[in-house]
């Protein structure tokens, strides 16, 4: 039987790491504009999603930077950042009108502008999702302010077919489809990070490159795998199988910070996350990493995060 050290190594880092990230659907919607319109989506903490069937239009991007979008594309902005939607640039935006959405049920709405059912329409279907990852992860963190489905359509064939399942649910417009489009959202979203992390992201240095090692990569999946551990550069380098000065060598050059600076901040954002998406005390968190007051770990959070963790946690119940 295998033993905690030899499944991590057993296994493939990058693939795990892809094979625990997750997101999970805040709320979704389908809008019908026609005419003039422009939406801007200002920064939030959960992604956006947006995917475009029908006549197709404009997106500035969070650079500023104006693109047409045709029916079939999808985009992904995965840290949630400021962003238009328009029938054309110039347009003057408005914020999206939630309030005058018609709910369809639980997180889930409709909304429609202009003539709705004339020529020239152009379907939206958006949605705001929550990954299961904290912002600060070094693969959130690595991310574009902005993906595009079809610029990784040549790397990943599965997206395609996704693209026209969408489409297609778009312009038959049956019972259930939003349901359909939202689980097909989930899935397009998680594809399209995928595609960017294998074929998109570069591999000569940094956390991709670290991951990808079989030797460093061994390490960066068992830090990740138990964050609650308070692991010592004399434990990593027994992991990776070298001495400790090779190892704190290697790995500082690699990655860009020291193997003690990394597992501390892979403890905090994990901190982050148990008090902002799970709600949980500090006390108990503090008691979870091993700390022996909950003043030592606040200080340790602090050092980290740039806040205390009764504030982070305060924010996100405010959200």
């Amino acid at each position: 039987m295998l033993d905690r050290s030899s499944k991590i190594a057993a296994s493939d880092p990058l693939t795990d790491m892809l094979r625990g990230l997750r997101l999970d659907g805040v709320e979704y919607g389908r809008c019908r504009l026609s005419g003039e319109w422009s939406f801007h989506y200002p920064a939030q903490e959960h992604a956006h999603f947006h995917f475009v069937a029908g006549s197709g239009c404009w997106l500035q991007a969070p650079d500023g930077e104006w693109s047409a979008l045709t029916a079939g594309d999808a985009v992904l902005v995965p840290r949630g950042a400021a962003h238009t939607l328009a029938s054309r640039p110039g347009v003057e935006p408005r914020a999206f009108p939630r309030r005058e959405c018609m709910a369809i049920c639980e997180s889930m709405f409709d909304y429609a502008e202009g003539e709705a059912e004339s020529e020239g329409v152009c379907v939206l279907f958006c949605g705001s999702m929550r990954f299961n990852l904290d912002a600060l992860h070094p693969l959130m963190k690595m991310m574009p302010d902005l993906m595009r489905a079809r610029e990784l359509m040549v790397s990943e064939p599965a997206i395609p077919h996704l693209l026209a399942a969408m489409v297609s649910e778009c312009a038959l417009n049956r019972v259930g489809a939003s349901g359909i489009l939202a689980r097909l959202a989930d899935v397009m979203a998680a594809q399209i990070i995928r595609s960017w992390v294998e074929h998109e992201c570069g591999d000569s240095k940094g956390w991709i490159a670290a991951l990808r090692d079989p030797h460093l990569g061994t390490v960066l999946a068992a830090i990740h795998a138990e964050p609650e551990r308070d692991w010592s550069v004399s434990d990593l380098a027994a992991l990776m199988g070298t001495s400790r000065s090779g190892f704190a060598a290697k790995f500082t050059a690699t990655v860009g910070i020291t193997p003690a600076r990394y597992v501390a901040e892979v403890r905090m954002h994990q901190a982050r996350q148990w008090l902002a998406r799970d709600r949980m005390r500090i006390a108990e968190a503090a008691q979870r990493l091993g700390y022996d007051s909950e003043a030592s770990f606040s200080r340790a959070f602090k050092r980290i995060i740039g806040a205390a963790p009764g504030r982070s946690r305060a924010a996100a119940a405010r959200a």
